[in-house]
């Protein structure tokens, strides 16, 4: 039995961001004030100087140039206000009202219920995989081909086999013959399909044997995310290495003294995220001029982002005869610009992608009640395996995570209010197994690669069906099997109707409240 009232005085519900921000859009509901308020007659506080109405005569603080806002990564985890978002502001977000992450989390009694290259003819990217032809159907390994017969050097087939990769992936076998060779590459794929590897080896191969210049680096891989970056530095690092050459990872959010020590020092290949490093590249630390392999990962997201004026900056600093290999899960319109821009003549590869139908993964929707939704949500953390529960906001992710650790199911939370080290820690303790239970905003959506994670649980609906679909697919990794569940409160029912529809989902709906058999059915 768990004690509902100490639980619930330990979940503090006011004094969050999110509450200010309720707090911020019921005041911009009230009626404007037409008169202009007086001015201010008592003196400044601590003898600082008065505020003034007038425009500012003190000089910005720095050389450091204006920089644009879409030039920069945002630090929140949501889609972009003014776009997707729109309806989860003002009085658009009172149909999720009952699922307000502010609300304390009480668990009911345990009852039984442009370079100068030449470029490609004008084409989206859409119109390219509609001619390609897609490689397989599924993402399970290619058994009767190997590694070195698709001309992967054999010393780095043993780093391949400690990273887990003993046979190739569809993508891999697909495109390491062309990328091998130079040739640009333009490659789709869901996550967890091997595009780590596809585009790691040529990267690796093709600098092997360059001379390493301090502040020049050779490769470059872009990515949106620090996990991400990250998570795609654990696999290229051990490669590298077998090939003697040097990475840096770099990101935002970290001191930049040991990046710009690794810079002068001279790398081979850099891991970067754009805003960062476009930073050290105005300080002078870093010139991108002798780029010969540039990689682009997760494309889409970082259009999404609002990367791409960056990205294409970056783009123009490389070596313009330099090879390209583009890798993303889905390819949107936005993507189109680069590769109009940037690949000369690619080879265009599909495995399946974010939209299409994993068949060992299996839809659920719970429909529940207000009164029933917590404890639902934590009968489904309990038991075996790992389990990703996605919510909305960083202070939901934070409450939750907390709420199921303090009732005895160990759990960390991972959003964009955590330090890198605070980030690091929580994936440690949910991949060692320490944690079972790992609560996140959309942030681990992507670029988060944990192997047997058994189940997804959405909290909240997200309200892109990208979203969903990204956020899904953190289980049912690499041909094995994985549930996900979609917690739907009533006047969620049209909005996740949609959401799937859009996602092209058939999911099995079931109302249930604590102690369904459907509960222990599918979260072990």
């Amino acid at each position: 039995m768990f004690s509902t009232g100490a639980f619930a005085a330990s979940i503090p519900a006011t004094g969050t961001d999110q509450e200010r921000g309720a707090q911020s859009r019921n005041r911009s509901e009230a009626p404007r004030q037409t008169e202009r308020r007086a001015p201010r007659t008592d003196a400044p506080r601590g003898g600082r100087p008065a505020r003034t109405d007038g425009p500012r005569t003190d000089a910005p603080r720095g050389e450091r140039p204006t920089r644009s806002t879409n030039d920069r990564p945002r630090t929140d985890s949501g889609p972009r206000t003014g776009d997707a978002s729109r309806n989860q502001r003002g009085r658009g977000s009172r149909r999720n009202a009952a699922a307000d992450d502010r609300t304390p989390v009480v668990f009911a009694p345990n009852t039984p219920h442009a370079d100068d290259r030449p470029q490609s003819p004008a084409v989206t990217a859409g119109s390219l995989f509609a001619a390609a032809k897609t490689v397989v159907a599924d993402a399970a390994p290619v058994s009767d081909v190997s590694f070195a017969e698709l001309g992967v050097p054999e010393k780095l087939i043993k780093p391949l086999n400690a990273l887990g990769a003993i046979n190739p992936f569809p993508i891999q076998a697909a495109t390491l013959p062309v990328s091998l060779t130079g040739r640009d590459v333009l490659g789709r794929g869901r996550t967890g399909s091997g595009k780590t590897i596809a585009f790691a080896v040529p990267l690796v191969v093709r600098l092997t044997g360059g001379r390493r210049t301090p502040n020049r680096p050779r490769g470059l891989v872009l990515l949106p995310t620090r996990e991400l970056a990250l998570q795609v530095a654990r696999t290229i690092e051990p490669l590298a290495t077998a090939a003697g050459l040097k990475t840096v990872t770099i990101f935002g959010g970290v001191g930049f003294g040991p990046q710009i020590s690794a810079l002068r020092s001279g790398v081979d290949i850099v891991i970067a995220c754009p805003g960062r490093l476009e930073d050290l590249i105005k300080q002078g630390v870093c010139n991108l001029g002798d780029v010969e392999v540039t990689v682009l990962d997760e494309a889409d997201h970082m259009a999404d982002l609002g990367f791409l004026p960056g990205v294409r900056r970056l783009l123009r600093a490389t070596r313009p005869h330099g090879q390209r290999l583009l890798f993303s899960a889905t390819l949107d319109n936005g993507i189109s610009v680069l590769v109009n821009d940037f690949l000369t003549d690619p080879a265009v590869h599909a495995v399946d992608d974010a939209s299409s139908h994993i068949e060992t993964m299996t839809h659920h929707v719970f429909a529940v009640n207000k009164d029933d939704r917590n404890e639902v949500i934590r009968q489904l953390a309990l038991g075996g395996g790992r389990k990703m529960l996605f919510t909305r906001t960083k202070f939901g992710a934070k409450k939750w995570a907390a709420a199921l650790s303090k009732n005895g199911i160990p759990a960390v939370d991972l959003h964009g209010n955590l330090s890198q080290n605070a980030r690091e820690r929580n994936l440690a303790a949910f991949s060692t197994g320490s944690a079972k239970v790992l609560v996140a905003t959309d942030i681990a959506a992507r670029g988060i690669h944990v192997d047997d994670v058994e189940l997804v649980v959405h909290l909240d609906p997200p309200t892109e069906h990208k979203a969903y679909l990204h956020r899904s697919g953190r289980t049912a990794r690499a041909g094995a099997g994985g549930t996900v569940i979609t917690v739907m409160l009533p006047e969620q029912a049209e909005d996740v109707r949609k959401l799937m529809k859009l996602a092209g989902i058939s999911a099995t709906t079931t109302a249930v409240r604590p102690g369904h058999a459907a509960i222990g059915e599918l979260a072990g």
